[in-house]
């Protein structure tokens, strides 16, 4: 009968020479893998002789333990009654970690059932999850002005309802890159969903199943993409978001692994941030687990696990690169960083990706009419693109995606004809998806919302967060006297208020003065 380990024996191994830790009960060795790990030793020793359970579980998918240790490393069972108080889980303990929201929250809602819009479901979530999670899902950059910008824009459109139409019908499908879907909302690529609830983003694929929803997967997801796609139908419809890694063989060993996935039907290279934003909400967890852990667990295990591949030159090892561009108290957005090329360019990017993949390629990432424009010039290659800031995670003040999707409708609407235009950011309401479309836009990402609808609730929060904007979707098209996604138009809103706000320097592109070079097509 294999021994059970206490506390004390635990804490005698916190060294290089014999480096023990508590994983899910039980005690492993793991000196022999610290010079191997991709993240470096340092952080594993600071979780040496600790219960590193609730630091492991959220960032690592399913089976990288017995991939990366062998059976000898498994030790024997750990008595957590030895742990000190300070030591146990808040489950364990009865007092749960609370985010400030939480603590401020009034008259909390207990179900599900009680929450009736996407607020209510953030605001649930933010009860349940912990103080790591809410951080990084809340999070934005700087002083959160186009996060906060990102939702409220909306409002300044206005709806033009109709009347005596017959408002018995309403289809919610469309097409997305010629796949058929059910609703005109997907979810954007959004990382680390374990971090929320167990079910990852395995549990938003579930979701969207049951609503015919599509799903981009993200490129740092905390389950693998076999493990995201397991079971699911044939029919159900996949995107793939790609950073650029500095080690383009990385990179490209992924994309020969997702075109063995037939669910996977095109490719995100997601562009808006080349760098990490500065996220203060997520920097203040000051979690060294993720700081220096996250990123060393996509390399080694999840959506972004490659097989490695020869490369020239010594690039640094992960804990070098973190500690090199100051990120060591960077939080889990920051380490999710490090390997992502800043080097991407037209020129050099787009003929690269060519040689790869076969796949549609859409550009996320947009916030410049200009952009848009230089995007259309790459069809058919790229078949759509992805209004967007980021979630305002990149650069704060930069514009909500609606702007850019007027300023395409004003400097060069023929990027509509070439390309589908997708936007997300700020999404909180039907009327919210219902005014995008009207405006030009083919479907409308949500990226927090199915964060928080996991957290509040696994499988079934993400289905209630979808359920109501769904429901709200086909309210708004009712109430505008409209049957199906295709017929709304410009006519049914009013956003004259959002349009005296557009930037008003068509005339100067690629930064010399060239008159009204949309009319002339350069």
């Amino acid at each position: 009968m294999a021994k059970t380990y206490t506390y004390e024996d635990v804490q005698q191994h916190r060294s290089t020479d014999s480096c023990w830790v508590v994983l899910y009960g039980s005690v492993y060795d793991v000196t022999p893998f610290l010079p191997s790990h991709p993240g470096g030793s340092k952080i594993i020793l600071q979780l040496a002789g600790t219960d590193a359970t609730e630091e492991y579980d959220p960032i690592h998918p399913p089976g990288t333990l017995e991939d990366s240790l062998p059976d000898a490393a498994k030790l024997g069972p750990f008595d957590m009654s030895t742990l000190p108080k300070e030591e146990l889980s808040p489950e364990q303990t009865g007092t749960p970690s609370k985010s400030p929201a939480q603590e401020q929250a009034e008259e909390p809602l207990a179900t599900l059932d009680e929450c009736l819009n996407l607020d209510d479901i953030e605001a649930l979530a933010t009860r349940k999850i912990n103080r790591k999670a809410w951080g990084y899902y809340y999070s934005a950059g700087d002083d959160l002005i186009s996060k906060t910008l990102n939702n409220t824009v909306y409002s300044k459109i206005l709806m033009r309802p109709r009347i005596f139409v017959d408002c018995t019908r309403c289809d919610t499908s469309t097409t997305i890159l010629g796949q058929k879907v059910n609703v005109p909302f997907f979810v954007s690529p959004a990382a680390m969903a374990r971090l929320g609830n167990p079910a990852g983003e395995r549990g938003i694929a579930q979701a969207c199943e049951t609503y015919g929803a599509l799903q981009i997967i993200s490129n740092n997801a905390s389950q693998t993409p076999e493990q995201i796609l397991e079971g699911c139908g044939p029919d159900q419809v996949f995107g793939w978001q790609l950073y650029v890694q500095n080690e383009r063989a990385k990179s490209e060993e992924m994309i020969r692994r997702i075109h063995a996935l037939p669910n996977i039907k095109f490719i995100v290279l997601t562009l808006d941030a080349p760098v990490p934003g500065k996220r203060e909400h997520d920097e203040r967890s000051k979690n060294v687990a993720a700081n220096l852990g996250a990123r060393s667990s996509i390399q080694s295990g999840s959506a972004s696990t490659t097989t490695p591949a020869p490369t020239t030159g010594a690039p640094l090892r992960l804990e070098e690169q973190v500690e090199a561009s100051g990120n060591l108290d960077g939080g889990v957005g920051k380490a999710l960083f490090a390997g992502t090329a800043p080097d991407l360019t037209w020129r050099t990017t787009l003929p690269w990706l060519r040689k790869q993949t076969d796949l549609p390629i859409v550009l996320k990432g947009l916030q410049t009419h200009e952009d848009a424009y230089m995007a259309s010039l790459h069809a058919p290659q790229v078949k759509g693109i992805i209004l967007s800031n980021h979630g305002g995670r990149a650069m704060d003040t930069a514009p909500p995606s609606i702007h850019t999707l007027l300023e395409i409708r004003k400097y060069c609407p023929e990027v509509f004809s070439r390309l589908e235009v997708f936007v997300d950011g700020g999404i909180r309401r039907g009327t919210d998806v219902v005014k995008a479309l009207c405006l030009g836009a083919k479907g409308v990402g949500l990226g927090r919302a199915p964060l928080f609808g996991l957290g509040a609730g696994g499988v079934e929060g993400v289905e209630r967060t979808l359920e109501i904007l769904k429901g709200e979707v086909e309210t708004a098209m009712r109430l505008l006297g409209v049957e199906k996604v295709s017929e709304l138009g410009q006519q049914h809103v009013n956003a004259r208020a959002v349009e005296r706000d557009l930037y008003e320097g068509g005339e100067i592109f690629l930064g010399q003065r060239v008159g009204m070079w949309v009319r002339s097509k350069l």
